[in-house]
């Protein structure tokens, strides 16, 4: 069996899979519901209830807030209590709709039954029909990044899609969800691959897996082996596999141009394992995205395990469900250990991207003593992105940000494996992200800057 990966850089942590054996629980329901209603990149999604009105599992709670957005539903049936601002996992207050929970009950329309449903059994689901359906349902992508499915599936007309490309990396530490979900609905998401190929119109599919989920390489190999469209690529291990252009690179050979290139410009749209799950839901059960495979895990946990949680359950029921917090020192992650968010409240709730709560104890809780540059270059040669993560970092820091927006910051994709393989354990990633930030801002300044610039011009010229 040949193994596949991305060529530039890269990174061999532990791996910690300690919930790969562990089969999917179903989480309880929460007393309480949190609804953020930003749960996407994107604009927010705009409330459609009021305090008193009574919802149930699936009734629409937020409309979409513009093209870029998506909508929010709830997971449970009770009263809305209010629409407030509480604190998300990036520890700022943001707008969300809280619910009082009072029993269990289902919108009508929804199918709950197992019975699995396939394209060759609905000639009638159009590529568009199967866009709009994921659309209304607010399928997000499932991986963390959270965006809004639908887009990726209707290009710029100056590009074409070739092919669909699953990502069952999950090369994060720690991580088991979308392991357990490949292991335990493997033919819904084989449907859901099928539908994401009618709705981009192509003809070609791919499941990229990493090396330590055999299990799951062999399972879908066998399940597609009579479909010559479908084609599961067994990957390195190696991190960040699961990013978009590392994994483009990994299973087609092909690398993404810089920003602002996207994946389609290479013919590939890539989805997460969960996503394509979602969108088999959503297509087929008309199910919108109100609940996801988390794993519960941290090597202190009692009983870490993986779940399948209703969004907006808080942190802290999850948490206790798996024995409590450890004694001693603790941080508790949005994600895993290299690229996700340390949350300041276990009140923060389940969104339709955390595919993770993970857990540090004792000294993995805490950064290390910060010593010298000692110029080795490690960051460089494990940066997947070809960037020079110590110049940007000290751009960063002086606040150097024209050099700094030159030097390519815009193309850091946040895996931190340049901090991660750092000897002298430098905060780099943490420096280049609040530049990035910055330059960012920047350029949206000027840009907006040049439109009113452009209107103010031709506003003169209509004039004259």
């Amino acid at each position: 069996m040949k193994f596949h990966t991305f060529k530039i850089g890269g990174i061999h942590p532990d791996e910690n899979k300690i919930t790969s054996d562990m089969a999917t629980i179903v989480a309880a329901l929460p007393k309480q519901a949190i609804f953020m209603l930003s749960q996407h990149i994107g604009t927010p999604a705009k409330p459609v209830v009021t305090r008193g009105d009574k919802v149930k599992v699936g009734t629409l709670l937020a409309e979409a807030g513009g093209f870029v957005s998506a909508p929010v539903y709830s997971s449970v049936s009770g009263t809305v209590a209010k629409i407030d601002n509480v604190i998300d996992a990036t520890g700022y207050l943001k707008p969300a709709i809280i619910i009082n929970v009072e029993g269990d009950e289902w919108e009508e329309n929804i199918d709950k039954s197992d019975n699995l449903e396939t394209l060759a059994e609905h000639p009638e689901l159009t590529s568009k029909e199967i866009v709009n359906r994921i659309k209304i349902a607010g399928v997000t992508g499932m991986g963390g990044a959270g965006f809004p499915t639908f887009i990726k599936l209707c290009p710029p007309p100056t590009t074409k899609p070739e092919y669909i490309i699953i990502n069952g990396v999950e090369c994060e530490p720690y991580i088991t969800s979308d392991f357990r979900l490949m292991m335990e609905h493997s033919e819904e998401i084989l449907v859901g691959l099928d539908l994401l190929m009618k709705a981009a119109k192509v003809n070609k599919g791919y499941i990229g897996i990493e090396a330590n989920k055999s299990e799951a390489i062999e399972l879908l190999t066998k399940l597609t082996a009579a479909d010559d469209r479908i084609t599961v690529i067994p990957l390195k291990q190696k991190y960040p596999q699961g990013g978009e252009k590392q994994l483009i690179n990994a299973v087609i050979g092909r690398e993404v141009p810089p920003p602002p290139a996207i994946p389609v410009n290479v013919g590939a749209v890539v989805q997460n394992v969960g996503t394509a799950f979602a969108v088999y839901q959503a297509v087929m059960k008309h199910k919108p995205l109100f609940e996801r495979y988390t794993t519960v895990t941290g090597n202190n946990i009692k009983n870490p395990g993986n779940f399948l949680v209703r969004m907006g359950t808080p942190f802290s029921q999850l948490i206790e469900s798996c024995g409590g917090l450890p004694e001693g020192d603790n941080k508790v992650l949005a994600g895993g250990p290299m690229m996700g968010k340390a949350v300041m409240s276990l009140d923060v709730p389940v969104c339709k991207g955390t595919n993770s709560i993970t857990v540090l104890t004792g000294k993995d809780a805490h950064r290390r003593s910060v010593q010298d540059c000692i110029r080795c270059g490690k960051c460089v040669d494990v940066c997947p992105m070809g960037l020079e993560p110590y110049l940007l970092a000290t751009l960063s820091s002086k606040e150097m940000y024209e050099q700094l927006e030159q030097e390519d910051v815009t193309y850091c994709i946040s895996c931190g494996s340049c901090q991660f393989t750092c000897p002298s354990h430098r905060p780099i990633l943490d420096n280049i992200l609040k530049g990035k930030g910055i330059v960012l801002g920047n350029i949206k300044a000027r840009a907006i800057k040049a439109k009113v610039e452009s209107q103010a011009k031709q506003a003169l010229s209509d004039i004259k």
